[in-house]
């Protein structure tokens, strides 16, 4: 590998520059969050699960785009603390999942926090950097779950 595929590598890949913003505002995000025993994907898990109602955690992995297993690690953590539930479940595990009153309560008693951390990452992202985001993610069929 030549010195100038470093280089290139180094100084253009758009995956690393991604994940990095990734890690900045999921940082931002958990240490809002941390006095309430979340992190922003489960409060997202949570979310995802009020809007697209009882269903299985398949579902939930599609519209958020995550791997079964960390899926199956967030929601047995939110069901142990009584913010969901499992409405229907077999010898394989949970089949579907549904949001409680208590995670609703949970998801409203953050919302200072995390609207807090929203400002700080639209502040820290720009009006062009908070639009591109949007933009892109909407282009390529990331839409809000369950939308």
């Amino acid at each position: 590998m030549s010195t100038s595929s470093i280089d290139e590598i180094v100084g253009d890949c758009l995956a690393v520059r991604v994940r990095l913003i990734g890690r900045a505002l999921t940082s931002l995000y958990d240490s809002a969050l941390d006095g309430h025993g979340l992190t922003i994907a489960q409060v997202n898990l949570l979310a995802a699960l009020g809007k697209v109602g009882p269903c299985p955690p398949s579902r939930l992995g599609d519209v958020l785009q995550l791997e079964r297993s960390t899926v199956s690690r967030n929601l047995n953590l939110l069901l142990n603390h009584g913010w969901i539930e499992a409405v229907s479940a077999d010898a394989k595990g949970m089949r579907e999942v549904a949001l409680t009153a208590a995670g609703r309560a949970k998801i409203e008693s953050v919302m200072p926090e995390w609207r807090q951390a929203q400002r700080q990452a639209a502040e820290l992202l720009g009006t062009a950097g908070v639009n591109a985001i949007q933009g892109i993610a909407s282009g390529m069929g990331y839409a809000p779950a369950g939308a």
